[in-house]
């Protein structure tokens, strides 16, 4: 189970893209579009590990921020949110952990598994990592209107002051 609002939940399951801003190692933002993934706790998403300054990046600062804005990429789902989060990278074999998250990607795009059938002929684009946020805080506006004052929510804390992890549904 999660502590994000369920319309939250939605906004992510529907989104096609969102933004993903990480801490350059000269401490300024650079912000990167990406296809997130929800998976019941933690927004995951799939970056090619080939020159990938990104990976780069939220190994140096796992701290991020998500925007879920773009009326295109939200499909018209109501709703925007920013997500305050830590990040993680997972690449330990290139070729294959990322396959985990394939059924969550090929429910947002289905094209992806003809590519994946013709993986010889893209060996490069499926040499990836996977980027697994924790959310921490997130604003969420319900109804998109962001000169309105948004509803805040924030992960429930442990005793050490860390988020705690919950379960995924």
């Amino acid at each position: 189970m999660t502590w994000l609002p369920q319309a939250v939940t939605e906004l992510i399951d529907a989104a096609l893209v969102t933004e993903l801003t990480v801490v350059r190692s000269d401490g300024r933002p650079i912000t990167y579009p990406l296809i997130p993934l929800w998976d019941g706790e933690r927004i995951l998403m799939t970056s090619s590990i080939l020159f990938s300054r990104k990976l780069e990046h939220l190994k140096a600062d796992p701290r991020v921020c998500l925007s879920f804005s773009d009326p295109v990429a939200l499909r018209g789902v109501p709703g925007r949110a920013t997500m305050t989060g830590i990040a993680r990278v997972i690449d330990g074999d290139p070729h294959t952990d990322w396959e985990r998250v394939l059924p969550l990607w090929e429910a947002k795009e289905p094209v992806i598994r003809q590519f994946l059938k013709a993986r010889v002929a893209f060996p490069l684009f499926f040499e990836r990592a996977v980027i697994e946020v924790l959310p921490q805080r997130v604003t969420f506006w319900p109804d998109g209107d962001t000169t309105k004052p948004p509803v805040i929510s924030h992960a429930p804390v442990g005793v050490d002051g860390a988020p705690q992890r919950t379960e995924a549904a």
